[in-house]
Parts: C-alpha cells; sequence; structure tokens
C-alpha cells in the first residue's frame, strides 16, 4: 500500500470559487493517483480547514486513474467547544463520479451527510447513502458540505484509498410494485416521512416496514435525505397488504422537501437556496417523474429546516411531523391562513398532511398518520387522494374521523370537497370520532374555531352537529384535541381534517398544480 499527503492548509491552497447554476461552490486543487502498476493499493491523506463563512459545498477533485475496482474515503474532523447557543462543527460527506458536479446529479454517487464517518463504492456494491457501479477513470469528487462551522474554523482530514483490480458486476435493481391489493375506494393509512440507515436512520427497510405493518399502516413512502440509494432494497418489503412508495427528502439550506411517490430511480438534487431561484425547476422534476412536491416541518426549529421557498410550486404541505410540538401548531395555523386566503382570492388551496419522520427507535412509525380516500391502493390513487385534500391526519390507528356537510337539495360533500349551494342555504355540518378518549372536538372556520366540545368520554367516541351558511362560513375543517391543564392554551392534536368548503366557485386543491 502506497500512502500520500496532500495539504491544503486553512482551506487556501489551490483553490478555485465557481458556481454550478446555484449557489458558490469550493473547488480545491486536485488530489492525483498513478496509474495501476501491479500494486493493489493507493492512499492519500487531505487535510484542510474551513472557516466561519465557507460556501455551502467543498469539492476535492480526485483524479482516478483506469484499473480501480474500489473508491473508499473515511473522514474526521474537530468538534472545539464553543460558547452556549453557537452552533459547532459539522460536516457533511458525499460523492461525485467522473460525470461532474453539476446541477442535477449526473455524477451523483452517494451522500451520507454527517451520518457516517466511512464509505466505500465499487461495481457490485456500496455502502448505504451510495450507487453501486463501475469506478471509472475520470475526475471524481468528495462533496463537502460544512452545515455548521464553529468560530475557531472547521479543520478536517480526508483518507481517499483505491483498490486496483478487476471490477464485479453491478446488480441490476428491482424496485416495488406500484399497487398493492386494495380494498376498492376506501380509506387508507400511510406514513410517507420515513428514514433508513440509507441515510441517517438507523432501522433496516425490512425493520421499518415490520413496524409500519404493526401500526396499521397501508402504505409508506421511502424518503431519505438526499439520495434514492434504498429505492432497490424496499422490493422484498411489499405485499399485498403494504404499498411501497419511493421518494427523497431534499434537504436544502432553506428547508426540507418530500419527494412524494416519484419512479423508482429518481433522484432530485437539493444543491441551492431560495436566492437561487433553482427550486422551481426541481419542482417540475418531481411532477414528471411522477411525484408529489410535499414541503417538510416548515417550522422546524434546526439549523436549515425552516421552508423559505414558499408554497407556490407545492401539492400538498406537511402540517403536523412526529409528536405534536410548538412548531406543529405555528404551521397549522400558517396553513389555516394560507386557506383564507385562498377562499378570499379564489386561488386554488393547499391540502395538508402528516407523517411521522421517523428515524430511530423510539420514533414511532405512523405517528402521525394521513388517513387518504383513495379509489384503490396503488401509487396514483394514494397520490391522486393526497393532492385532492381527501385526507385526515390523525396520531394512531386507532382515531377514525367523519365530516361531512349537507344542505340544499340533497347535496352532500367530505373532506376535500365544496358544497355548491347558495351564500344563505342552511348547511348541516357533522363531525364523527372514534378511537380518541377525553378529546375535544372543535369545529374551525376562516373565522376561527366556533364549535368545541365537551370531552369525549373513555371510550373515546362522540360526534357534534352544527348548522351554518356559507355566508357565514367559507369552510369548516375539525380538531380532536387532547386535554391541557394550562386553559386557553389547546392541548395536542389526536386528528386533525383538511377542509369541507361551503359555496359557489372557488379554486382546487393543490396550489403547485
Amino acid at each position: 500500500m502506497c500512502e500520500d499527503t496532500h495539504d491544503q492548509a486553512r482551506g487556501l491552497g489551490r483553490r478555485a470559487l465557481f458556481v454550478t447554476g446555484a449557489a458558490a461552490a469550493l473547488t480545491l486543487g486536485p488530489v492525483s493517483f498513478a496509474a495501476a502498476d501491479g500494486g493493489r493499493q493507493e492512499t492519500r491523506t487531505v487535510r484542510g480547514t474551513l472557516l466561519p463563512g465557507s460556501p455551502d459545498y467543498v469539492y476535492v477533485p480526485v483524479d482516478v486513474p483506469a484499473g480501480v475496482r474500489e473508491f473508499r474515503v473515511s473522514y474526521t474532523y474537530d468538534r472545539p467547544s464553543v460558547p452556549a447557543g453557537t452552533p459547532g462543527n459539522a460536516l457533511d460527506i458525499g460523492l461525485f463520479d467522473q460525470h461532474g458536479t453539476e446541477l442535477g446529479g449526473r455524477g451523483f454517487r452517494g451522500w451520507s451527510g454527517g451520518a457516517r464517518t466511512e464509505f466505500f463504492v465499487r461495481a457490485d456494491d456500496a455502502t448505504p447513502g451510495y450507487l453501486p457501479g463501475p469506478v471509472r477513470e475520470g475526475t471524481w469528487h468528495i462533496a463537502l458540505g460544512p452545515y455548521t462551522v464553529a468560530p475557531q474554523g472547521l479543520s478536517y482530514e480526508l483518507t481517499i484509498t483505491l483498490t486496483y483490480g478487476e471490477p464485479g458486476t453491478t446488480p441490476r435493481p428491482v424496485y416495488p410494485p406500484s399497487r398493492a391489493r386494495g380494498r376498492g375506494r376506501d380509506w387508507y393509512r400511510g406514513d410517507c416521512h420515513l428514514h433508513s440507515w440509507y441515510s441517517d436512520g438507523r432501522r433496516t427497510p425490512a425493520e421499518i416496514a415490520a413496524l409500519a405493518r404493526a401500526a396499521g399502516l397501508d402504505f409508506v413512502n421511502s424518503s431519505d435525505h438526499n439520495t434514492h440509494s434504498a429505492h432497490p432494497h424496499w422490493a422484498d418489503q411489499a405485499g399485498d397488504d403494504l404499498l411501497i412508495m419511493l421518494g427523497e427528502e431534499i434537504t436544502t439550506r432553506n428547508g426540507h422537501v418530500l419527494a412524494l411517490g416519484t419512479e423508482p430511480g429518481t433522484f432530485v438534487d437539493w444543491r441551492y437556496r431560495a436566492r437561487d431561484n433553482r427550486w422551481a425547476r426541481f419542482a417540475r422534476d418531481i411532477r414528471r417523474a411522477g411525484g408529489l412536491v410535499v414541503p417538510a416541518h416548515p417550522h422546524a426549529t434546526c439549523v436549515g429546516c425552516g421552508w423559505k421557498f414558499g408554497f407556490a410550486e407545492a401539492d400538498a404541505v406537511e402540517v403536523w411531523n412526529g409528536p405534536y410540538t410548538p412548531d406543529d401548531e405555528v404551521t397549522l395555523a400558517e396553513w389555516d391562513n394560507l386557506l383564507v386566503a385562498s377562499v378570499r382570492a379564489g386561488r386554488d388551496w393547499l391540502p395538508a398532511m402528516g407523517n411521522s419522520d421517523a428515524h430511530r427507535d423510539p420514533d414511532s412509525v405512523g405517528l402521525p398518520q394521513t388517513v387518504v380516500l383513495a379509489d384503490d391502493l396503488t401509487r396514483e390513487a394514494v397520490q391522486e387522494g393526497i393532492r385532492a385534500g381527501r385526507s385526515y391526519v390523525a396520531e394512531s390507528r386507532h382515531v377514525t374521523v367523519s365530516l361531512t356537510a349537507t344542505g340544499g337539495r340533497g347535496l352532500r360533500a367530505g373532506l376535500g370537497e365544496r358544497l355548491p349551494v347558495p351564500a344563505d342555504t342552511p348547511v348541516t355540518i357533522r363531525l364523527d370520532v372514534s378511537g380518541a378518549p377525553r378529546c375535544s372536538l372543535r369545529l374551525v372556520t376562516d373565522q376561527g374555531t366556533l364549535v368545541t366540545s365537551d370531552p369525549l368520554p373513555v371510550s373515546g367516541t362522540g360526534s357534534v352537529e352544527w348548522r351554518t351558511t356559507p355566508a357565514y362560513a367559507a369552510y369548516v375543517r375539525a380538531e380532536v384535541r387532547h386535554e391541557t391543564a394550562l386553559g386557553p392554551v389547546p392541548g395536542a392534536l389526536a386528528a386533525f381534517t383538511n377542509p369541507i368548503f361551503l359555496g359557489e366557485g372557488g379554486g382546487r386543491p393543490g396550489a403547485g398544480r
């Protein structure tokens, strides 16, 4: 084994600042390896320091000669003490092959973020998060993502090892089917935001599928951060009882968004910010690949998690993410404001959904879950139900909600639908709930919460009926709230619904359509 050291002290040695069509990125000087000469392995070490304010992505070029069987990288970086409230060092990592680093990801070979300290790729195998395939001659790039940098800077060390030899055979990917055995038109439960060990999760697809079945789910969506490498590994987890859709959580520096139910093998790039005016292109790419565009946890408080791109391109929005917390309450209020603005302007409205964002124990798969009225248990039917807003969100399989509006000459509307009656027509709203002991039922309109029930009995079953007119309530949606000891502060949600719109006219669901 041959070893060499390559220093790029303070990130200043032999570098170039360039634009990939999005945010500026830093490219360092290349790391070179000799052509295969009978030796089996060569190693280079690269050291450098990134300062606060570094570009979002720093690329380390590696000149790969012919005859390489495996490309392996390990890395470390320092974690100095920082004052309270100041982010410390966090360095993400990924890999692009000889096709380059241009925006769009033609050269993408994998991303592990900060979840792993080493990875490899070769023709017959790769570390989870990375794509197997030949290691071809050309300039490859290790992608460093300084997520946060301490005031002292971030000093890193990369160890790059090339192993020479005959390549193996790349396995042909097999993907899960796009349909399962459904019940015809019915309510189906799903969780569309889940992380496996192919990004920063700790569960295998098999473990996630088992937990999904135990939670009473009918469908799930694979959504690992910034990689589609898990897609072929879900095929043997699908079954007549579980539809597995494929996607990605596109994790930018200005928020996260789910690509929900894309065609197998679809990769969506994440290397841009809102100011780069690139988001619309990638939203269109998601839809062209058959997916839905769903901004995730828009008011999450982690660095880079808050959604800054607006909702013009969205097909739905994740209002409830994991156990119900104050940022979900903020998102619920913002979503309700969007509904009011849609009614006022006659614009398309944005349906809501909820997902667990489960990564590892003790995260609960299916807390919460989106319950969708779909024509069958197929990818397209589930997506259409989500896009149309024919859905509600519940904390578990035990909670069931029904909200209907009737009026006029026997007209009836359900979730996501419109009751098209004149403004002065009497309308009856009925809410039925089961599986929610000691919860209160609320009816919310464009004026706010107008009906609140007493807590349900321990049986968890109850109903509310309310009469109104479209002139008084432009829409009605329901909330099921747990008890709270804090007086006027609302309790955590047990469930909430998409709205029913009252009156004639109005826009369609799905602001991104």
